[in-house]
């Protein structure tokens, strides 16, 4: 089935106004202060990826929260992850991720699939398999150092080279996870601490099967609501799990059929682009600019705004490339940087490492792109000024340094005043 050809035509403008908006980012730091405000960024954005890094003070799921939510608290969503009413779910979908709960047999497909990828090696360590499940059914929920007797270690997928190792204990307990037999409980820190999966989720869930096509169905709209404005191809990681590229466009053209997806042509673009039919009105709304002073966002590396990198380099004209994989001498910019958002345009990079023994947020470096020049730029100085305040607030940070450089310098000297 052919993708319908676009009636409805918008501008890169408008097209970059609408996507700031709907991610909610215009403006930043908006919604209201609690933790309901979690459940209506992911309901919005579909998921967020978990990543476990905290060099600037924070994790990626968090820094996406932080941006959205007025005075976010890191345990607004661990509440609904690990209390008592667990709304969220981690699972592997678009690599970790935190979900819906209620939308867990959608998502079966990644066990079913890591089953047959997994056998092998769980049937290899079938008694420590079997010793984990047991221990964990008599005495609760537990993280690998319970289990620190077991002295044999293996080559696992996270290890970079034949030199490093993983313990059988943990990587047999990841393994359990990704096939759906154990679930996360808790973290202390991003030490995971595991239960079986029947306790943490209701019956009603995990006894609900749906069909491989309804799950590809299902995966393919959550990242339709993460990009906003999505192609029918895309990255691999990006369409992962969705189906092949036939696959997808025949489920594109029902969903357009059926009115849940909005065919769109976007300048600049060749490929049609697609919008939720009930984000139109948001879509409406863009079509002019607001009288609002923009803000500044530091955006997390896997924020869902930066998902679609062929999206975000055509319509921002910004490439990024989070380097924190790439080698040191290779790196363009810095380690853990950060794209910097200013109203509907991504202005430039900011690495910022938070120093926990001196409380500190020191700014590593920050870069702006060719054009943009912050210390010309109306209303700009203020509007970091502000974010800044709210991210130090936010991380617990005391002081903030700044580079030894003359933009640096100029930088915190602006602040100072304002």
């Amino acid at each position: 089935m052919p993708t319908p050809l676009p009636d409805l035509q918008i501008s890169a403008d408008h097209a970059r106004r609408f996507l700031v908006r709907r991610h909610l980012l215009d403006p930043p730091r908006a919604l209201p202060a609690k933790p309901a405000s979690v459940l209506k960024v992911i309901d919005r954005l579909g998921s967020l990826q978990f990543d476990p890094l905290e060099v600037p003070g924070t994790r990626n799921h968090d820094l996406v929260l932080h941006n959205r939510i007025r005075g976010y608290q890191r345990d607004w969503c661990e509440r609904w992850l690990y209390g008592k009413d667990r709304r969220l779910i981690e699972l592997y979908n678009k690599s970790l991720n935190i979900l819906p709960a209620d939308e867990l047999p959608f998502y079966r497909l990644a066990w079913s699939r890591s089953a047959s990828s997994y056998g092998e090696f769980l049937g290899q360590h079938k008694g420590l398999a079997d010793r984990i499940r047991d221990h964990i059914r008599e005495s609760g929920p537990v993280s690998t150092a319970s289990f620190r007797d077991v002295k044999d270690r293996i080559q696992w997928w996270w290890d970079n080279d034949a030199s490093t190792s993983t313990t059988a204990a943990r990587a047999v307990m990841e393994a359990l996870f990704v096939v759906g037999d154990l679930g996360i409980s808790r973290r202390e820190g991003n030490r995971r601490f595991y239960d079986l999966i029947e306790r943490l989720v209701p019956a009603r869930l995990l006894d609900t099967h749906v069909s491989e096509e309804e799950q590809r169905r299902h995966r393919l709209l959550s990242r339709h609501r993460g990009v906003g404005l999505m192609a029918v191809g895309g990255a691999s990681e990006l369409v992962a799990a969705t189906g092949s590229a036939a696959d997808r466009a025949r489920t594109t053209a029902a969903l357009v059929e059926e009115g849940t997806l909005v065919p769109v042509a976007v300048e600049g673009f060749r490929e049609v682009r697609h919008v939720l039919a009930g984000e139109l009105p948001i879509l409406k709304k863009a079509a002019r600019r607001t009288a609002a002073a923009p803000s500044v966002s530091f955006l997390a590396p896997l924020d869902p705004l930066m998902w679609d990198r062929r999206l975000v380099k055509g319509l921002f004209g910004f490439d990024y490339i989070w380097e924190v994989y790439v080698p040191a001498p290779k790196r363009r910019h810095g380690y853990y940087v950060l794209p910097l958002l200013f109203g509907e345009r991504l202005v430039g990079r900011i690495e910022p490492r938070f120093e926990r023994a001196s409380g500190t947020l020191r700014i590593a470096g920050i870069w702006f792109e060719d054009g943009f020049g912050p210390m010309e730029e109306p209303g700009f100085g203020p509007a970091l000024a502000e974010a800044l305040d709210a991210y130090q607030r936010f991380i617990g940070a005391k002081t903030t340094s700044w580079p030894h450089s003359r933009l640096g310098r100029d930088l915190a000297r602006d602040i100072r005043r304002g």
